[in-house]
């Protein structure tokens, strides 16, 4: 295996488990959506059964950051942290946990965080003061991609700590600064960790060409009379086309090989995206929800056309760089994300992975070990064998009681090692059957 690899980690937010091509994802009017992600995907390995710890941003950020459940931190309660709670000082990840950065950094990586951050504001919480020596972007959920100005109207670009104001399409600023951190990272002499987290395909739907709509959607970034797939392809379209200008820069100086590429998304699609053969998505605990798309690139390890179908979840991949690193546990911090390097050494090589989510939201709950998944929805009882119905609508719950029995029990017990969800966490939906109908 190669020493000490450089990590690019990619996440896309709010995408679909079928937006790529390489996923099933149909083609768009302009032709192929994601032909550089399809083209790490037949390069690399694409996991077929992988999932976010969440099925909304921010407690999924918790668990990419620490390698360990979100719902251990209070911030992750929130779902997701919203723009209200700028100058709090609880919601947040604090900046004395253990980071993903952090012990990089401690291990003598170079780190950048270039795009969204959603784990909390200054001047209690920032990228730089949880293990990150660079950061540029948004620190909140979703802002307008021309304005850089969030839900509330506030402006929300960073460089550092401090505000920064650039003219420029969110997307293409975000590509921009990650190349130059590269050119200067790849003369550092060390190796280097960046986290390179759009907020594509987000809302609001804005294109290159759309800068109008800034206006027209300052009031209300949700943009509930807008959008089309149309629009939501081609925003997918220029997050591609920027990894193609990371990967062209990785190439030409040669560390491409050496390098640990990893891509995926904070949850499942919002309300443009294709998640077939999946139901539900963002804010769902439906496979729709959290099955999202994972693809591994790394040259030096990884053999070309790999598929697993491994179960995992995101604080597994962050787990995963650690131990490419060579970074060890932290005995007072120890990880609850697996490391899955044998996986990517031989993607026929699996092991069970129990898997555990739960939410405020509609009383949510699911629990997924083996083929079969417990799931819990507003007061109601499902049982789903996943592979045999990926579109969970064949309920064995009263066919198979002692099935049911065991994995509510499986899920109650894990449940019992978690803090429970705080009284005044928060739900934060924008938009409800009242402005769409339901999935």
């Amino acid at each position: 295996m190669a020493q000490r690899p450089n990590i690019v980690f990619i996440v896309a937010d709010d995408l679909g488990f079928a937006d790529l091509g390489c996923y099933g994802g149909r083609d768009a009017v302009f032709g192929k959506v994601s032909p550089v992600l399809d083209g790490l995907a037949a390069d690399g390995i694409r996991f077929t059964q992988g999932y976010s710890n969440s099925p909304v941003c921010s407690p999924t950020r918790f668990a990419l950051m620490t390698a360990r459940w979100q719902y251990r931190l209070r911030g992750a309660a929130e779902e997701p942290i919203n723009s209200r709670s700028r100058g709090s000082a609880t919601l947040g990840l604090p900046p004395e946990h253990p980071t993903l950065p952090s012990r990089l950094r401690d291990a003598g990586y170079r780190t950048a965080l270039i795009g969204k951050w959603h784990l909390g504001y200054p001047p209690h919480f920032s990228p730089i003061k949880s293990g990150y020596q660079t950061f540029f972007g948004p620190m909140s959920g979703g802002v307008d991609y021309f304005t850089h100005c969030d839900s509330s109207g506030n402006h929300d670009l960073w460089l550092g700590e401090a505000e920064h104001r650039q003219e420029g399409y969110l997307t293409d600023l975000i590509t921009g600064r990650a190349l130059q951190w590269l050119d200067e990272a790849a003369g550092a002499g060390q190796p280097f960790f960046l986290s390179l987290h759009y907020t594509a395909p987000h809302w609001p739907w804005e294109t290159r060409d759309d800068e109008a709509l800034a206006q027209e959607v300052k009031t209300n970034l949700f943009h509930l009379h807008g959008g089309n797939i149309h629009s939501y392809r081609r925003m997918i379209h220029h997050m591609d086309e920027g990894i193609g200008r990371v990967m062209d820069s990785l190439r030409a100086k040669g560390i491409a090989r050496d390098t640990l590429v990893v891509f995926t998304s904070d949850n499942g699609g919002e309300r443009f995206s294709d998640n077939w053969p999946l139901v539900g998505g963002k804010m769902d605990l439906t496979e729709g929800g959290i099955r999202v798309p994972w693809i591994a690139h790394w040259p030096a390890v990884i053999a070309p056309g790999g598929v697993s179908a491994q179960h995992c979840l995101t604080m597994d991949w962050s787990a995963t760089m650690l131990a490419a690193a060579g970074v060890a546990d932290d005995p007072a911090w120890p990880l609850d994300g697996v490391s899955l390097l044998p996986v990517l050494r031989d993607p026929m090589a699996t092991f069970e992975r129990p898997m555990a989510w739960r939410m405020k939201h509609r009383g949510q709950r699911a629990y997924r070990l083996g083929d079969w998944k417990y799931l819990m929805v507003d007061g109601h009882e499902y049982l789903f064998d996943i592979p045999a119905d990926e579109r969970e609508r064949a309920n064995h719950a009263k066919r198979d009681p002692e099935r049911l029995a065991a994995l509510r029990q499986a899920y109650l017990d894990w449940e019992a090692t978690m803090p429970a969800i705080a009284p005044d966490a928060t739900v934060s939906l924008g938009y409800g059957v009242g402005d769409m109908p339901q999935r």
